[in-house]
């Protein structure tokens, strides 16, 4: 069974950082690509981040969070990360991973508020 399990969601404050995690099991994670994608209260999910499968050199942002966010993955750990730094208000969204075009988990709440 697969399985995608987030962390490391909070309430920061307005140019704070954090670091995002997916825990990764039940497939080859190292094998796929994988994906961030966040939902903003009311509004549809939004894709954030790509990373390609094996050595995970080749990413995508969208151009939102391009410069700020950083998408990372570590195939022995079965980890996926995104570390945000520089964080804006219109960042809060509740942030997940995916297989693109598979599983997804049940995210984690990033909140950025003074």
């Amino acid at each position: 069974e697969v399985q995608l399990v987030e962390s490391g969601g909070a309430l920061v404050q307005p140019g704070g950082s954090l670091r995002l995690s997916c825990l990764a099991s039940g497939f080859r994670f190292g094998d796929y690509a994988m994906r961030w994608d966040r939902q903003a209260p009311g509004k549809g999910r939004e894709w954030v981040s790509t990373i390609n499968g094996g050595d995970g050199t080749t990413t995508y942002y969208a151009d939102s969070v391009k410069g700020r966010f950083t998408i990372s993955r570590d195939n022995a750990k079965n980890m996926l990360y995104l570390q945000m730094n520089n964080l804006r208000p219109e960042d809060t969204a509740v942030y997940s991973c995916a297989i693109p075009g598979g599983e997804r988990g049940q995210g984690t709440q990033v909140t950025v508020s003074s």
